[in-house]
């Protein structure tokens, strides 16, 4: 639970919990709704994209990875406008990656390509070994801390998401998220296996990252389930091209 209205929460549930209901109480959630359950949208979601790319590498990136969330609409839109390749993962990596490419992309569409219920139309699937070596990474959020933890709806995917790259032999690339400000608590428990965040943008203010927390080295297979890796079959795929077949 909260403590004493500090922002310090003893696990990860209890700060979701907290900021689904703050966003829903103070009229800061946007559609969809429910906001619970899910990485929630929220007023001034354009602005905290905006902000994002006023700051290096994510201004000068070329290659971005984006998460299929609805606040991030507003970054897939903006890396879109400013000429830069943008890659999705699709739900629960069952499909791989959409790659969005601005020149292939009529001007007058980038809306519709960034959003994530019409994006398909204009996405190109990805095969693994196509994958760039990626520039900047933006992920969504639930709660986050001005210390660079990261905390999303639950499921782990961007935090696999981010591993799978590393066992593929992508160089860590900085990883960013946008959240509205009441999203920014004080304190909750990381994981080995958590996201390490570089940048926080909200619609008011940037928090750069004073020393980024050390990320997950890959995949901890070990804690992956038979049913985690039939839900995920890239994660399948990448396991099986392992020499040691990484049990």
């Amino acid at each position: 639970m909260e403590t004493a209205l500090s922002g310090k929460f003893s696990g990860k549930d209890d700060a979701r919990r907290w900021v689904w209901d703050r966003l829903v109480l103070e009229g800061i959630a946007r559609p969809p709704f429910p906001a619970h359950g899910r990485i929630p949208n929220f007023q001034g979601a354009k602005d905290a994209a905006r902000r994002l790319f006023e700051h290096p590498p994510w201004r000068d990136a070329r290659f971005v990875k984006v998460s299929p969330d609805s606040p991030q609409r507003w970054v897939r839109l903006a890396a879109l406008e400013l000429g830069k390749i943008v890659l999705v993962p699709t739900p629960k990596l069952a499909g791989g990656f959409f790659r969005l490419d601005p020149a292939r992309i009529p001007a007058s569409r980038f809306s519709e390509a960034a959003l994530r219920q019409t994006m398909g139309r204009w996405a190109e699937p990805v095969a693994l070994d196509d994958l760039p070596q990626l520039d900047a990474i933006v992920a969504g959020s639930v709660a986050v801390t001005a210390t660079g933890k990261r905390c999303g709806k639950g499921a782990g995917y961007s935090d696999l998401e981010y591993a799978l790259l590393l066992e593929l032999g992508h160089r860590p690339a900085p990883v960013a998220t946008t959240v509205a400000d009441r999203q920014v608590v004080e304190d909750f428990p990381a994981d080995t296996t958590d996201l390490p965040l570089a940048l926080i943008c909200t619609p008011t203010r940037s928090v750069a990252v004073a020393a980024g927390r050390a990320g997950p080295a890959g995949i901890q297979w070990g804690r992956l389930s038979p049913v985690d890796l039939e839900a995920m079959p890239v994660l399948e795929e990448v396991r099986r091209r392992a020499p040691d077949g990484l049990t």
